[in-house]
């Protein structure tokens, strides 16, 4: 005779229900997030909102100091007499503005990265926001470092050659708009090439990229770096391009590095 009582009948005889023996956790029911198409959307579009706002924010804060900023990003050329011409009468406004929106962008990075994470986080398995959670200060911090070394090493090698280049026939006299934008595009995609390592250092921990696909396609990588540097520094000379381009291939060789010991540390051969 079969004892066990149909759920029903449990339910007339006044027996508890028991519990399944091994429930599923939140991170692993994909039902457990299910949210539409529009409550993406409505969710995107808060985070975005919070994400303009704290921009909006810093870059009025550095528009108190974009004066400041802009002396501040003539220093390399090493001439106290130098100013930049302005060809336009809007022009001197607009680059004001440029750089206090550089400046309030690069203050704002940590505000803009946690309201992305905000965003994706409920997508993400608990090993999957571990790993991002962890690496959004050292993102960061290497964005610095990266703006760093470029002002402190690359800068002044760049503006040099360039000032001096044929002096006996050019003067360089400097446009606010080329000189300004040479720079601040300089400085901010060298440091976002800065954060590539931990990039691949998080992928392969979670097994998205593998160090020998990287290893076997280092080829792509150099043609990749020579573009890049073409697109960092607007200029034709090979000088400045592999000064920018030596620099992305040694940060794709310590992401090869990195990605292997993540291969390794999550337990999966190379």
């Amino acid at each position: 005779m079969d004892t066990q009582l149909k759920p029903a009948e449990r339910a007339r005889s006044g027996q508890p229900k028991t519990a399944p023996a091994n429930p599923p956790e939140p991170d692993d029911n994909p039902e457990a997030y299910v949210m539409g198409f529009f409550d993406h959307l409505a969710e995107l579009r808060n985070r975005l909102i919070k994400a303009f706002l704290g921009l909006a924010v810093t870059t009025g804060v550095s528009l108190l100091f974009a004066n400041r900023i802009l002396e501040y990003l003539i220093s390399p050329v090493g001439r106290e007499d130098f100013l930049l011409q302005t060809l336009g009468p809007t022009e001197g406004v607009v680059i004001y503005f440029r750089v206090a929106l550089l400046a309030g962008g690069i203050l704002s990075i940590p505000w803009i990265t946690w309201q992305l994470w905000m965003f994706i986080a409920p997508g993400l398995t608990r090993k999957e926001r571990r790993y991002i959670l962890l690496s959004l200060p050292a993102t960061t911090l290497l964005f610095l470092v990266g703006v760093l070394f470029a002002w402190f090493l690359l800068m002044p090698a760049a503006l040099n050659f360039l000032q001096n280049f044929q002096s006996d026939i050019f003067k360089a006299d400097w446009t606010a708009d080329q000189y300004v934008a040479f720079v601040t595009s300089l400085l901010f995609w060298i440091g976002v090439s800065f954060e590539m390592p931990l990039i691949f250092f998080i992928l392969a921990r979670l097994g998205l990229v593998s160090p020998r696909a990287l290893r076997q396609n280092w080829r792509l990588a150099v043609v990749g770096a020579s573009l890049a540097a073409a697109m960092i520094t607007p200029t034709i000379d090979p000088f400045n391009m592999m000064l920018v381009m030596g620099p992305l291939l040694a940060l794709y060789a310590l992401s090869v590095l990195l990605s292997t010991i993540a291969y390794r540390q999550s337990g999966m051969a190379d």
